[in-house]
């Protein structure tokens, strides 16, 4: 990383200077506020607090994208309050280690990493999204909660804008996994759980499942019709738009697309021969998919 130290007790940044150069780090030094903006390029600003009559805000407004880290001998308003409040991230107190201070670097690099992985991750999932609209009142929501939907994305949808609209750190499960339900009960209370593929479990163990997420914040869905369940189930369908631009749909959701679409448009024998498939299966499709045939 390159670092700015800006100190005006010259043996003490090169001290630091040489600790952090051993360990890998580019190190420049300044003795005064005025010489630091004048560039921008660095990973972290270490910034100490002890330099007289020196205003701290330009520095912390000119390195807004890097880290910066106070250096104070003293803890008081001044010297830790203000410059917290105005954008830095933290203070380390001299004397100290400069392990404590690579530790300190460390975090918050890791943290800002996580922010901008974070926010990558909500505009991507923002831009899927766009289509899967919903007329659900999050408000009205109780949980836990079943969605049965004709396509994935849907449910999706609905349950990663429940989880951003109620501020709640979402853990993700499938339940074609064999060990899924292990991670159940070792999740904290305050943690909102989506599960989907609930249509995989056998009817048997149906029942040890809607057990197993009493009283939790749970968000559950199926891509077949939900039945016998004790919970609230909201579902969720769409019957036209289903392909976005370059998508290819897993064969479910593709014979899901073509029975609601076209069932009108062709007899039976035809629609299912299109399928490649018999007329008893297109009818079972039908069962299964919830699907009811227009007359």
């Amino acid at each position: 990383m390159k670092i700015l130290i800006i100190e005006n007790e010259v043996y003490l940044a090169q001290s630091i200077a040489t600790k952090l150069g051993d360990l890998g780090h580019a190190c420049e030094m300044c003795t005064s506020t005025k010489d630091a903006i004048r560039s921008t390029n660095y990973d972290v600003v270490l910034l100490s607090t002890n330099i007289n009559g020196q205003d701290f805000n330009p520095v912390i407004e000119t390195f807004k994208s890097s880290i910066v880290i106070l250096m104070v001998s003293y803890i008081s308003n001044d010297t830790v309050s203000k410059p917290l409040a105005a954008g830095a991230k933290d203070y380390i107190l001299k004397p100290f280690m400069i392990e404590e201070l690579v530790r300190k670097i460390d975090h918050y690099q890791d943290y800002e990493k996580l922010k901008r992985r974070n926010s990558a991750y909500e505009k991507y999932l923002s831009h899927t999204f766009i289509n899967a609209k919903h007329d659900k009142n999050f408000e009205s929501i109780e949980l836990p909660l079943f969605i049965s939907s004709n396509f994935q994305k849907y449910a999706d949808a609905f349950a990663f804008e429940y989880a951003q609209s109620k501020d709640m750190p979402m853990h993700f499960l499938t339940l074609n996994e064999a060990k899924s339900l292990n991670e159940v009960n070792a999740l904290p209370n305050n943690t909102l759980i989506y599960i989907i593929d609930y249509q995989v479990l056998k009817k048997a163990d149906k029942k040890a499942f809607c057990e197993l997420i009493k009283g939790r914040q749970v968000i559950v869905a199926s891509s077949d019709k939900i039945e016998e369940v004790e919970y609230p189930i909201v579902e969720i369908k769409n019957e036209n738009n289903v392909f976005d631009k370059g998508e290819i749909l897993p064969i479910e959701d593709y014979v899901k697309f073509i029975v609601l679409n076209y069932q009108d448009k062709y007899p039976d024998t035809e629609l299912s021969k299109k399928l490649g498939i018999s007329r008893k299966s297109l009818w079972e499709k039908r069962k299964k998919y919830d699907i009811i045939k227009k007359k």
